[in-house]
């Protein structure tokens, strides 16, 4: 009961919310092209060539497209990110996807904790997971 008591006054009147995810690029254009033509998102701030911010197509959630500084590294393997998209029609999503030429590393498939899946990378390879959860997605993973 303390702990939840100290917790409401850490929080209280500063609500912290997920606003976005920055994704980082190599190439605006093409990584632009993808989330906007491929997955829907609409644009709803860019500086051309450089910076895009995109809202969701079903929800309130934003990413941030940034184009890499001259001279910085990325290596989308190691570098220990996975986006997650939920939709509710994904085998169909998906199979919209792959007639536009999208590949996946893995077709929809119901996972052992009770989510199907679907993973691909976007262009620059990062690793996506689109998937449904419906309800399950507040609940705990049953073993």
């Amino acid at each position: 009961m303390a702990q939840k008591r100290a917790r409401r006054r850490a929080t209280a009147g500063a609500r912290l919310e997920f606003n976005h995810a920055m994704i980082y690029t190599r190439n605006h254009a093409r990584a632009l092209a993808f989330y906007r033509d491929r997955l829907g998102f609409t644009v709803l701030d860019q500086y051309p060539g450089a910076y895009a911010r995109l809202r969701s197509p079903g929800g309130s959630t934003t990413i941030a497209l940034h184009c890499l500084e001259r001279g910085q590294r990325m290596d989308p393997a190691r570098e220990g990110i996975r986006l997650y998209f939920e939709i509710r029609r994904l085998d169909s999503f998906c199979a919209r996807l792959a007639a536009a030429g999208v590949a996946f590393l893995q077709k929809p498939k119901d996972m052992p904790w009770g989510w199907r899946h679907a993973y691909l990378r976007d262009p620059d390879g990062h690793e996506l997971s689109l998937y449904w959860a419906g309800r399950k997605r507040f609940q705990k993973t049953a073993p």
